[in-house]
């Protein structure tokens, strides 16, 4: 086996794990002397143009996915733009426009701070952490910007709460009895819990390791189900919506209106599907800790960059499942 040596500042420790990741067996001398380079402990080699013939597949394969995700991500936040834009079309030129005085213009808060918040920054800040240029940023910070994503979209979820009930007190409409206010409520409860607990397990650097990896699933898990749950409820809501003010034409004769927020509607359902997409593949997951900081910290060239594409692929797509057992779940959950 040979190979061309690139300089990218990489220690014989880091290029030892990245051999390991790429599947040499030996150990760093035996490695080292198959590549024909001295294992100093200095700023030294690494490899990687053809010293492995899984190389290229290996860089191939991880283009194709980067460019995959890069075309659904783009287009969810297309569709979650197109999404807003439609809803603030829909309140001020169909409706009575946005106010705070107790009327209609004061509920028309409720869509669109609910599409706003509720459904698009709670969606970004769901894939925010596979987004593959934050990964040289620490994991500390990234688990604050999905947390400050996830208290700004429940800030103007109760904001638009609290127009409904000042509408609906203002004309002495009833609170609270349809399946649509059940649900929303019961989202708008549950959004809040899960954003203290995972700040609780997942930003207090006291919490065991052991526990948060025990409840990463359910983090993720009732994540994603209050994320679905409100897409449900904002598309009961518009239904409910147009039915109740939609009267000369009616609902069902298709007026403008109608076919507009049906639109809306299926926006909203086209960005949860791909938000849910996004945050459910496994090659798009971000690679644990130790393998970004080993590379982006110690390589600022080209080669090294490609290193570290390979070593994420490696890692994602290769490991056995040992390994995982040892370290992914750790990693995942710190």
């Amino acid at each position: 086996m040979t190979g061309i040596i690139r300089s990218c500042s990489l220690t014989p420790s880091n290029a030892a794990q990245i051999g390991s990741l790429l599947g040499f067996k030996t150990a760093p001398l035996v490695w080292a002397r198959k590549c024909k380079r001295d294992p100093a402990p200095r700023p030294t080699c690494l490899v990687l143009l053809p010293c492995c013939s899984r190389m290229s597949s290996l860089q191939t394969a991880r283009m194709e996915n980067y460019k995959q995700f890069l075309v659904v991500f783009t287009l969810a936040l297309a569709l979650g733009f197109v999404a807003i834009a439609v809803a603030l079309t829909w309140v001020l030129h169909f409706r009575e426009g946005l106010g705070w005085d107790g009327g209609a213009a004061e509920f028309n808060w409720h869509p669109l701070l609910m599409v706003i918040g509720f459904i698009f920054l709670q969606g970004v800040a769901i894939v925010v952490y596979r987004l593959p240029w934050t990964w040289r940023c620490s994991k500390q910070m990234m688990k604050l910007i999905h947390a400050g994503l996830n208290v700004l979209a429940f800030i103007l979820a109760v904001i638009s709460v609290v127009a409904v009930f000042d509408f609906h007190n203002a004309k002495n409409i009833p609170n609270m009895y349809s399946l649509h206010s059940w649900i929303g409520l019961a989202t708008v409860i549950l959004y809040p819990t899960q954003i203290v607990m995972g700040i609780a397990v997942y930003l207090i650097p006291a919490t065991p390791v052991y526990v948060r990896a025990a409840l990463m699933p359910v983090h993720i898990y009732s994540g994603l189900f209050i994320f679905t749950s409100v897409i449900a409820t904002a598309l009961m809501g518009i239904t409910e919506k147009l039915i109740f003010s939609l009267k000369s034409p009616a609902y069902k004769e298709s007026p403008p209106e109608a076919v507009l927020v049906n639109v809306l509607g299926l926006l909203i359902a086209a960005f949860g599907g791909l938000v849910l997409w996004i945050a459910t593949r496994p090659s798009w997951k971000r690679p644990r800790e130790e393998i970004t900081q080993g590379v982006s910290n110690n390589s600022s060239s080209p080669e090294g960059i490609k290193v570290g594409t390979a070593m994420t692929s490696r890692t994602e797509q290769e490991s056995s499942l040992e390994t995982r057992r040892r370290n992914g779940k750790a990693e995942e959950s710190g």
